[in-house]
């Protein structure tokens, strides 16, 4: 199973697919998804080769939908079903300007006997998550949109943990409001993205939407892109939006966490294997980080030392499929500093490293397509022994994908080596399953065990590099049009040496009922 599909099965489509009829000349190999712009060979996993990740109906980011093919539809097809008047809501006789509306409803329940491996300071705790969302895309022409989103979030439950952060309860306010120019020039589709908007442009293991908490991950600033026929560019220069105000419309931008950077991808020339097609990328980037906080405080041998950081991130990626076999290996480079707080201490250089990589087979000829797929990643770690040296520790300050290693949040990508298969099928044309067993080790021994957003306090109690194992495995029913029902069963076994560090072993159990159009 390709590392794109393990994203993209966590946004199914809601209606059968409807190719469009005049894109078939123009995409013999790799058709788009239905209602979703055409970007030819970056049609691959869904879309999310475009870089705007899952893409169709629904899509990650809603305002990567395109339903102007809804114009040509049959109406007796477009009555089949109710939402579609809708989605594409026609404001001039040529149609030309016109106003797609979006909605989601998403109530997801949490149970963890022991959260964050007994850290959380709750036992048994229960928490209700209520996602209203919904949002406007107008259109103005072929080369002006304008999109605006807004959420609600409401967090409830008993012994839950976690609310102080403002990504679970949001009063009223602008998830998303984007403006967009595009064109066709030099050959290419172009276009340029302003305001604030979901970003999926990132390599799964180092950022990702954020889609565990009520609140996704959302940036302030700008993104250029432009899509040739085998070659893909994305510009972008991002501030984090700041969710810590309680008031309506209150949230604003925060200075403190910044992500820019340039990402590439070329599609090489396709091929046959086992006499079947076959289509492989690949990708060079940059992608800088600055940050303070939280986030970028690092381990000592008593605790932590606060301070500010920069990341400069250079890698590359080869992904896609050799014949019935799906391939991704990405390397990445962490260079940068660490600046103390208040001059508490030297200026450090960042050395960090990240491999991750994944091989699998799908049985594209059985009725439930099952795949089965090794995954592999290593995220390097330091030493909190060292004052003064290179920082060591891979940091992923922006929420990696939960989904890609660890649904439970408990453990994250640093200081990680992590192996494990991926298994999925589709029994049933609208029931997934998967099933994820990684087993985990400290990269170096001499750093301590990070979490999301967490330090563990663990040190010379803390012995040899093995932590355990958190099998996992999600159960997905697209029971009606518009509907999942999803489930998500987890349980973190820990290693004898973790066990005498105070660390507990626990269940995770995560049920999402959501609704979409």
């Amino acid at each position: 199973m390709r590392p794109d599909d393990i994203q993209a099965a966590n946004a199914r489509a809601a209606a059968k697919p409807i190719v469009r009829p005049e894109l078939k000349k123009e995409t013999p190999y790799l058709k788009p998804q239905p209602h979703s712009p055409d970007w030819g060979v970056f049609n691959v996993g869904k879309g999310i080769a475009s870089g705007f990740g899952t893409i169709g109906a629904p899509g990650q980011p809603r305002w990567a939908e395109d339903w102007s093919d809804l114009a040509a539809m049959p109406p007796e097809r477009r009555r089949n079903d109710w939402f579609n008047r809708l989605k594409y809501i026609p404001l001039t006789n040529k149609g030309d300007i016109w106003l797609s509306l979006s909605g989601e409803e998403r109530l997801r329940y949490f149970f963890e006997n022991q959260p964050m491996m007994g850290t959380a300071g709750k036992t048994n705790a229960s928490r209700i998550l209520l996602r209203n969302q919904y949002g406007a895309d107008l259109h103005l022409g072929k080369h002006v949109r304008a999109y605006a989103e807004f959420l609600w979030g409401v967090a409830g439950g008993s012994n839950y943990y976690g609310y102080q952060t403002g990504v679970q309860r949001e009063r009223l306010d602008l998830q998303q409001g984007i403006l967009e120019v595009k064109g066709h020039l030099l050959g290419a589709k172009m276009g340029v993205i302003g305001g604030r908007q979901v970003f999926l442009g990132g390599p799964l293991p180092m950022q990702s939407a954020r889609d565990i908490p009520n609140t996704q991950q959302t940036w302030d600033g700008f993104r250029g892109y432009a899509v040739w026929k085998s070659f893909r560019l994305d510009m972008f220069n991002f501030m984090q939006t700041n969710k810590l105000p309680r008031q309506v419309f209150a949230d604003g931008t925060s200075y403190n966490a910044r992500m820019y950077g340039i990402y590439t991808s070329t599609a090489l020339p396709n091929f046959s294997v086992m006499n079947q097609k076959s289509q492989l990328f690949a990708d060079v980037f940059f992608i800088g980080y600055l940050f303070n906080g939280t986030p970028a405080a690092i381990p000592t041998t008593t605790g932590t030392q606060s301070g500010s950081s920069r990341r400069d991130n250079i890698g590359s990626r080869i992904w896609g499929n050799v014949g019935p076999f799906d391939i991704s290996l990405t390397g990445v480079f962490q260079g940068g500093e660490f600046r103390p707080a208040a001059n508490k201490g030297p200026t450090r250089a960042v050395r960090a490293y990240a491999v991750n990589g994944v091989f699998g087979w799908t049985a594209k000829n059985l009725k439930a397509k099952p795949s089965i797929a090794l995954q592999a990643d290593m995220f390097s770690g330091g030493s909190y022994h060292s004052q003064d040296g290179a920082v060591g520790t891979f940091a992923t300050p922006y929420f990696p994908m939960p989904y890609y290693n660890d649904v439970t949040l408990a453990l994250t990508s640093q200081n990680l080596i992590g192996v494990g298969p991926v298994v999925t099928a589709a029994p049933l044309p609208r029931l997934q399953l998967k099933l994820h067993v990684p087993v985990f080790w400290r990269q170096s021994t001499q750093d301590a065990v990070y979490g999301t957003g967490k330090i563990y306090t663990w040190r010379n109690t803390l012995s040899g590099g093995f932590l355990g194992t958190t099998p996992q495995t999600q159960i997905a029913w697209n029971f009606a049009p518009h509907w999942n029902w999803t489930h998500d069963i987890a349980g973190f076994v820990p290693s004898r040496g973790m066990k005498r560090a105070g660390a507990k072993g626990g269940v995770f159990y995560m049920q999402t009922m959501e609704f979409k159009f």
